[in-house]
């Protein structure tokens, strides 16, 4: 029989089984997932959204100043010159 910290009497397991008669082995593998996930590090509750970098603006990709309004733009558009 174990007691609390405190020494006053028997403690409360701190997993008990409601349901079922799982065998030693099936407790085992429970209890073991159940302390890898509790010492698995919490991720932020709050994080604050990461902000892409430059390489990824689609604008760098075009080269020189965008092509102003006009006949034949839409060719400009496209092929640079």
């Amino acid at each position: 029989m174990t007691s609390d910290e405190s020494g006053r009497g028997p403690a409360e397991p701190p997993i008990r089984v409601v349901r079922g008669n799982p065998t030693p082995e099936e407790l085992a593998a429970a209890l073991a997932v159940v302390r890898v996930r509790a010492s698995a590090p919490q991720p932020e509750e709050e994080a604050a959204p990461h902000a892409p970098g430059a390489w990824s603006d689609p604008a760098r990709t075009v080269p020189g100043p965008p092509p102003a309004p006009g006949p034949g733009a839409w060719r400009r558009s496209f092929w640079p010159g």
